[in-house]
């Protein structure tokens, strides 16, 4: 693994084109503005550098120089330690923390559901959508509170919610109008030079921002 690794003299990211991990990397590179080579693989058939700098054989998987990362959440935080203007986290350490215990909620109560949706069968993917639905909407509050969220500044945890509303309508999510500051807010994001550069052509065709939810 070292010796492939080391071969790459340029970072590069390895990322399936309709991932919603391989989006979060993306999303931090083009709002880093760091040079790195993307490389897009088919999930289905991944190839050998794949295989041999993963153990789970899946995207995203970055590598610089000797390192190699393959989990999105730690490749996001690296991202922002190694290029740390502008900075995605608050520097001090609760700060960083609570961003950080924030990032693990939407993972733990958001991200779940979406894999539950992508992966489980018609039954179980359907509760998922109601309870996905259900849980924007009651959050609608905390969307509404702040331009970004829970925060005035643009952070990693933006970057893990842009994918996810991103895809809501692809995934047969629509939200009703009582969740218009979810809307609202994925707005703003979507409007970002960053999203929208780190778009691929595949993602681009999942939704329209300004169609995304319907009211």
């Amino acid at each position: 693994m070292a010796a492939l690794a080391n071969r790459k003299s340029v970072m590069t990211l390895y990322s399936a084109p309709l991932c919603i991990y391989s989006h979060c990397a993306r999303l931090v590179l083009h709002e880093k503005g760091i040079g790195a080579d993307v490389i897009s693989i088919d999930p289905s058939e991944p190839p050998e550098d794949i295989m041999e700098l993963s153990p789970y054989g899946r995207a995203p998987v970055m590598v610089d120089r000797d390192l190699v990362l393959y989990d999105s959440r730690i490749i996001m935080e690296y991202l922002d330690e190694r290029f740390p203007h502008p900075p995605l986290h608050r520097m001090d350490p609760v700060s960083r923390a609570q961003a950080r215990m924030l990032v693990h909620r939407v993972d733990r109560d958001w991200y779940s559901l979406v894999d539950e949706i992508e992966t489980g069968g018609e039954k179980k993917a359907a509760r998922a959508r109601r309870q996905l639905r259900e849980a924007l909407t009651a959050s609608a509050p905390i969307f509404e509170a702040k331009p970004y969220f829970m925060s005035e500044e643009f952070s990693l945890v933006d970057c893990c919610l842009a994918p996810l509303l991103w895809r809501l309508s692809a995934m047969g999510i629509d939200l009703p109008k009582r969740a218009q500051a979810v809307r609202v807010y994925a707005d703003r994001l979507f409007e970002r030079k960053s999203f929208q550069a780190s778009l691929t052509e595949e993602e681009k065709d999942l939704a329209n921002p300004i169609k995304l939810m319907t009211a």
